[in-house]
């Protein structure tokens, strides 16, 4: 039998080798705990929008400003870390996206949702420059992809559970009030969030005044920033904004193709079952992907990822049964296979003096573009879905090519 102390051993290697530390341990609480709350409301609102009166162009609206916010809100949120710290930062994003919780519950319109939306959907776009900056503070060159990993990985288990819980809460009251129960959730869960962050991550606000004194203050100015990106990221930026045309062309529709268009259509608890299938498949690769992107070369890890995402539209169209959408829904898991690496990968291109904020910047771009195609995903759905889907497979196509062909390489330091 183990003795404390070799229980302590054991658990302390685990830990190194996860790159878990207090700091980082108290990240990836809010991560799980927001993240529940968010998942387990936010993938039902498209349906949530029809019943309250919304229409095709209403939902691809919504997802539009989904990419355009995630994009505003990314560079101020690596600003605004880099300037005052993550502790402090954290706390004003959870605060914000509690308010927006607050405005959906309270008033049931497809309108307040648009409206709540502007201040909970972009959530986990203007932390995650924060959380990315706090990973790579506190966590050794050979640990940061680890890290970034295990953010990645505890987000899948609220978007695993989230939908399953959503869509139990939409088979007892309903898609109106059960929606709106699962706000309720989300804005309690938060709150515990809040508390958790506040109590474990370490206040970094003294480095960040040094840096300061020293005349390394953060770059306010996107259009600066920009010229000190390397031509690299560069690469990187315009290849994945190809990538994510053919993620969210598609995106919003998933839940409503899935629900409403074929011919056996599956419940919400199916759907949640779907989405649980699709996280615990991402969960399985992220740490062997991890553990060899930290020792060996980056590329071959992103450009399987953009693989994964070209696929999965193709594959979808082809899916009218539960059993089908399974294979789908596994398929759409492997898109995350290198996500964490391509993160990482960011992060080892911008500048030491910058992190945040250049992450921040990276999003900002890409997520600008991307609007526009979950816009353009509404009218090229009510042409038909599978306009919708091919259309979305033919980006992914030149983006997985331009990256294989142009994509820089980093190898292990």
């Amino acid at each position: 039998m183990a003795t404390p102390e070799t229980l302590k051993a054991r658990v302390f290697r685990i830990s190194r080798f996860l790159g878990l530390q207090r700091s980082t341990v108290g990240v990836l609480a809010m991560a799980v705990l927001v993240g529940m709350g968010e998942r387990m409301a936010e993938r039902f609102l498209p349906i949530y929008m029809l019943a309250l009166g919304g229409g095709v162009l209403a939902i691809g609206l919504l997802q539009a400003m989904d990419n355009l916010l995630s994009a505003l809100y990314s560079f101020p949120g690596g600003y605004l870390s880099d300037r005052i710290g993550t502790k402090r930062s954290l706390l004003i994003f959870n605060l914000v996206a509690i308010a927006g919780f607050a405005l959906v519950i309270l008033i049931p319109t497809w309108q307040a949702v648009l409206m709540g939306a502007v201040l909970f959907i972009s959530w986990s776009a203007i932390s995650l420059p924060a959380t990315m900056s706090l990973m790579y503070r506190v966590l050794p060159s050979n640990k940061r992809t680890m890290g970034v990993t295990m953010h990645s990985l505890v987000r899948r288990i609220p978007m695993a559970l989230g939908p399953i819980a959503g869509g139990i809460f939409i088979a007892v009251w309903g898609e109106r009030d059960g929606v709106r129960l699962a706000f309720a959730a989300s804005l309690a869960l938060a709150l515990v969030a809040l508390v958790l962050q506040q109590r474990m991550i370490d206040d970094d606000r003294p480095a960040q005044s040094s840096s300061e004194a020293s005349g390394l203050t953060p770059e306010k100015n996107p259009l600066k920033l920009l010229h000190l990106m390397n031509p690299a990221m560069k690469g990187l930026l315009a290849t994945d904004i190809l990538i994510r045309f053919c993620e969210q062309i598609p995106y919003a529709f998933v839940v409503v193709w899935c629900m409403k268009t074929i011919a056996h259509p599956v419940s919400a608890v199916q759907f949640g079952l779907l989405t649980t299938i699709e996280m615990a498949t991402a969960v399985l690769v992220y740490i062997p992907v991890a553990y060899l992107a930290d020792r060996t070369t980056k590329k071959p890890f992103v450009l399987m990822t953009f693989v994964f995402f070209t696929l999965f539209p193709l594959v979808l169209l082809y899916s009218r049964s539960i059993e089908w959408l399974m294979a789908a829904f596994i398929l759409r898991g492997l898109k995350e296979f290198g996500e964490p690496t391509r993160k990482a990968m960011i992060m080892d291109l911008a500048p030491d003096s910058c992190k945040a904020g250049m992450f921040g910047l990276y999003y900002l771009i890409r997520d600008v573009f991307v609007s526009v195609a979950a816009l353009g995903g509404a009218f090229l759905w009510q042409i038909s879905p599978e306009t919708n889907l091919i259309t979305a497979f033919v980006f992914g196509i030149i983006g997985t090519v331009g990256f294989a062909v142009f994509g820089r390489d980093i190898p292990a330091r």
